[in-house]
């Protein structure tokens, strides 16, 4: 078992999903849904880096942003409105969405968020609030910045509007590092950009770093690490350099994996002796920092607002068409600003009952914490291990990587390690093939 086969931030991935025929509306999508989670996508960058596939676009003009905001903004009235009618008593007769009743967290990410003005940045915070009803002071917010767009005035806006987790894309404090993974940066920008955001008071600040870069050897991965430890961030996500299809080092098509797999594990431990605590693969938190939050990924649905956003209930993930190709990606995003009518769920999947066991199962076997058994029992009526038997393929493949309890099933340091390769392997054979069918662009 290869150790890098794919990072499972979701399950499905968005290219297993397809054209929703019938489109269902909204309003029928959330009936009896629990919508804990609100995430907002602005899909604009000051540059691509070689390794993204994610769903932004460069240089937008400020004509553009205006028009996706104005987009937005009908997106998440038509949205509320469908979210109110599934719960009644969330809006008072002819007055504005009350405000806390609904999301227990929530994000800004991208793109970058901060690629907006700090004008554009308050916009984007009345227009959340007022049409979603959501106090953004009053719950966990997480936004994503950029050593480039991480100003002060843009800064002051966040910290003012009640945000409590930035996250900053460093990926490597060696200035050789980060040009050979296309991430033109200069050193003195970024050492500006942390200090700016540890003067502005937001209480957490996540750092992302890459290991796995050409050239990077593991006293130059320490250095990254014991330079981002100089701001004390509460959070840090290590994630190991992947080249993908149309990213710019996608040409490249080279394996690593012993190289990714020692400095994953240099990394992982120089953490732990700092006293830093691992609560995935990739995510190391300083213990008492978390948000404490009570949402649950597994268990609540999250509304995504913005074309690259994607929303989940417990039958149905949908968003927008997904694309990583300059031309797509603005394809879309034009389609986007156009649009008029949002009350309909157009692109997705829906999830069987054995879809749904089996995203419970990647999404809490991948945390350090593992699944709990007694959790998955009450919400299934069912063991996890009569669902997913050891001794069936594929866990019998990585059955040694496994910690098993009557009260959890976990995995081991080792496991974790090869948490690339656990979660791709726990697809569903149906989920597998969309995946391969789905042509890039």
């Amino acid at each position: 078992m290869r150790p890098y086969e794919g990072y499972v931030y979701a399950y499905p991935h968005k290219t297993a999903y397809r054209p929703l025929d019938p489109r269902p509306r909204l309003k029928e999508v959330w009936a009896g849904e629990r919508p804990g989670a609100l995430y907002v996508h602005i899909p604009f960058c000051e540059m691509r880096c070689g390794f993204c596939n994610l769903f932004t676009r460069t240089g937008a003009p400020e004509e553009l942003v205006t028009a996706y905001l104005d987009a937005l903004e009908r997106q998440a009235e038509q949205v509320r409105d469908a979210l109110d009618e599934t719960a009644p008593g969330n809006r008072a007769p002819g007055g504005p969405a009350a405000k806390g009743t609904t999301f227990e967290t929530a994000a800004f990410g991208g793109g970058t968020p901060t690629y907006l003005s700090a004008r554009e940045l308050t916009r984007l915070f009345d227009l959340t609030e007022r049409t979603m009803g959501v106090d953004l002071t009053r719950v966990p917010l997480s936004v994503e910045t950029s050593p480039a767009t991480a100003t002060p005035d843009r800064l002051s806006v966040l910290a003012e509007r009640g945000t409590s987790r930035i996250s900053i894309g460093v990926q490597s404090f060696v200035p050789e590092e980060a040009r050979s993974a296309v991430r033109p940066q200069k050193r003195a920008e970024v050492d500006a950009a942390l200090d700016a955001i540890r003067a502005s008071g937001v209480p957490v600040l996540n750092i992302d770093l890459i290991y796995g870069i050409d050239g990077q050897t593991p006293r130059t991965w320490l250095h990254s690490l014991d330079t981002a430890l100089r701001w004390r961030p509460e959070e840090l996500y290590l994630y190991p350099l992947y080249v993908r299809p149309l990213t710019g080092l996608g040409k490249q098509g080279r394996a690593w994996d012993d190289q990714r797999l020692e400095l994953y594990r240099a990394g992982r431990d120089h953490l732990l002796a700092a006293g830093y605590e691992q609560v995935s693969m990739r995510m190391f938190r300083l213990p008492g920092t978390d948000s404490g939050t009570s949402y649950c990924c597994q268990t609540d649905g999250m509304v995504g607002l913005g074309c690259g956003a994607r929303s989940y209930t417990s039958g149905l993930h949908y968003s927008f068409e997904y694309a990583v190709g300059a031309r797509h990606v603005r394809s879309i995003i034009d389609d986007y600003v156009a649009q008029t009518d949002f009350g309909t769920a157009n692109v997705g999947f829906a999830l069987s009952p054995d879809e749904r066991r089996r995203r419970h199962l990647i999404q809490s076997l991948l945390q350090a914490e593992g699944l709990a058994r007694r959790a998955y029992a009450d919400r299934f009526g069912a063991d996890v291990l009569d669902d997913f038997p050891l001794d069936d393929l594929p866990m019998k493949e990585f059955a040694g990587w496994l910690s098993v309890t009557d009260e959890t099933v976990r995995l081991t340091p080792e496991g974790l390690a090869h948490s690339d390769a656990i979660g791709p392997a726990l697809f569903s054979p149906r989920v597998r093939a969309l995946m391969d069918g789905y042509e890039a662009c």
